[in-house]
């Protein structure tokens, strides 16, 4: 077809001389595929494809078997639990893909927001590109650590980037990224931008009362600084001081939490983790999970687990037996319009409170605040009464101890779509133990990062760092990189 159209345009430029190159621009112009677009316009695919396509599919798919919050039974997760070509480059090539796609709008935001772009009044939109942007580049670090990023996202202009330390990517992308962005976030709105980002911000607009403000964009911006500070606690002295400046500027209530709300249920429309379950069955509930809240008589269970025979009937990681859905119980969280958070308030007090832990200070009350915030977050009574007869006399009087509890409680809660950081969490504190008994293998283990995807390892092959996935842990796990 594309064929035929050139033809003819060729054809009535020679019997029609006087048809000037504009108009046979205009001809062939696709107007539903327009070359450029106004930096507003972009906000909804980079803000839907951050919760779906980097936080809610593939990549939090795998965390959750590899950190045992499910076990894979069959096709892909059933490879993943067992330790079958979890080293393929073609495990995650398509989320790398989908991440740095787009990243790539995320720039071009940027690049026309900033005051040489076209748009260098449009600070607002500027700065939730650039919160957005720490927030992905940061997902691709943590899953994969050396990644491409400074030489990157420049198209044609370079098809081999080099790939950037994890620190650098840190120290030097991620969390001035942030800075910017509450920067640029906190000048003025204008009242045109304000209505536009209503309609067009999936995040935080929507037809609520009362206009788009970027408040609730800094305090997320707040609360990603916490969390990426914490992640670096193994690795700088000074860590879990900026965690404690951070908390405060954060979110305050779980109305200002940073998750997606939008999905309408429908076939197309629906929360990945629900189309997962539903099309695929590879997922059980995973037994290590299921034990830790067993011991704890843990009240979410019920919200969390289907049943089996009346009672909940979890699959070990590693030997569970091959099922399509039909054996094991599994969750009841991916329904269709179950929404995904990119950080939630839950996680921000679990911080707030293994911070203060860290730092001999008192951290109870944020921690029995999580714990609140979680079961209200599934709906479920009683936290109170769990914090102080289940969770309290599992307090010790060491750091060790109350460590041991406040990240096993976050471990809980993080079911099952804060899959990713619980398994950025498990890979720096090794808290709690996982029990897949591949882990202990000499020629596998635990998976301490994702391989190389087959989009670079194809093209850009002389910088793509060798790691084993098995051995070789990421920057802020201790690694050597």
């Amino acid at each position: 077809m594309k064929y035929w159209k050139y033809i003819a345009g060729s054809f009535i430029a020679l019997s029609f001389s006087a048809c000037s190159d504009k108009i046979m621009d205009e001809i062939n112009r696709d107007r539903n595929n327009p070359a450029d677009v106004a930096a507003i316009n972009q906000i909804p695919s980079v803000t839907l494809e951050s919760a779906f396509g980097t936080t809610g599919t593939d990549l939090a798919w795998y965390a959750s078997v590899f950190i045992e919050h499910n076990a894979g039974t069959w096709g892909q997760m059933l490879d993943a639990d067992t330790r079958i070509g979890v080293k393929a480059s073609s495990l995650a090539n398509n989320s790398w893909n989908a991440v740095y796609d787009n990243m790539m709008i995320l720039q071009d935001i940027i690049k026309k927001c900033s005051p040489e772009g076209s748009e260098p009044q449009n600070k607002t939109v500027l700065g939730v590109a650039q919160v957005l942007m720490a927030y992905n580049i940061a997902v691709v670090s943590d899953m994969w650590g050396q990644v491409p990023f400074k030489e990157a996202l420049k198209g044609a202009g370079n098809f081999q980037p080099v790939f950037d330390k994890q620190q650098d990517i840190y120290k030097s992308t991620i969390l001035p990224y942030l800075n910017k962005g509450i920067e640029n976030l906190s000048v003025k709105v204008p009242g045109d931008i304000a209505t536009a980002l209503r309609a067009n911000d999936l995040l935080y607009g929507g037809t609520g009362a009362g206009s788009w403000t970027a408040d609730k964009w800094i305090k997320a911006a707040w609360s990603l600084k916490a969390r990426y500070f914490l992640h670096m606690n193994n690795v700088d002295s000074k860590a879990i001081d900026s965690v404690l400046e951070c908390v405060p500027k954060g979110f305050v209530n779980a109305a200002q939490e940073f998750k997606f709300t939008r999905y309408d249920g429908t076939a197309r429309g629906e929360n990945p983790w629900s189309q997962f379950w539903g099309d695929r069955k590879y997922l059980a509930a995973g037994k290590t999970l299921v034990d830790l809240m067993a011991a704890r008589q843990d009240p979410r269970m019920g919200a969390y687990f289907s049943l089996r025979d009346g009672a909940v009937f979890p699959a070990p990681s590693g030997t569970a037996e091959q099922s399509q859905g039909n054996y094991y119980s599994f969750s009841l969280l991916g329904t269709k319009t179950a929404p995904t958070p990119l950080m939630s308030f839950h996680e921000l007090k679990f911080i707030e409170a293994e911070a203060q832990a860290r730092k001999g200070l008192d951290f109870r009350p944020a921690l029995q605040r999580a714990i609140e915030e979680s079961f209200a977050y599934y709906n479920v009574s009683g936290a109170t009464d769990y914090y102080n007869n289940k969770v309290v006399p599992l307090l010790g009087t060491t750091q060790a101890d109350n460590l041991k509890e406040i990240l096993t409680q976050k471990y809980i809660s993080f079911y099952e779509s804060e899959s990713i950081e619980a398994y950025n969490d498990y890979r720096r504190t090794r808290i709690p133990a996982m029990n897949n008994p591949q882990n202990q293998l000499t020629n596998y283990g635990f998976v301490e990062r994702l391989p190389y995807p087959t989009s670079e390892v194809s093209s850009n092959p002389a910088n793509v760092p060798s790691v084993n996935i098995f051995k070789n842990k990421i920057w802020w796990a201790g690694g050597a990189e």
